[in-house]
């Protein structure tokens, strides 16, 4: 009969075969579909911080100190500034 400490240790190990294998081909797998993925219809995405997000980010921030500063801008305009 196998020890208790030997028992561990070989479930320990066949645990951990299986959950190398398992990552190893999930990550084999997201690699050849990325791979045909971008030999079939290249996708281009946009950067973080693209032309469009800029665009869109400058537009909010102009909106937003139309808003903040608007009743500033009509008072000091009202009195001749």
């Amino acid at each position: 009969m196998i020890s208790i400490l030997a028992q561990e240790r070989l479930l320990g190990a066949s645990l951990g075969v299986i959950l190398t294998s398992v990552v190893v081909f999930e990550q084999r797998r997201y690699i050849f579909a990325s791979i045909s993925d971008s030999t079939s219809h290249p996708k281009v995405r946009e950067p973080i911080f693209g032309k469009k997000s800029r665009s869109e980010f400058a537009h909010s921030w102009n909106r937003t100190v139309d808003q903040t500063f608007g009743p500033l801008i009509k008072s000091l305009s009202s009195r001749g500034w």
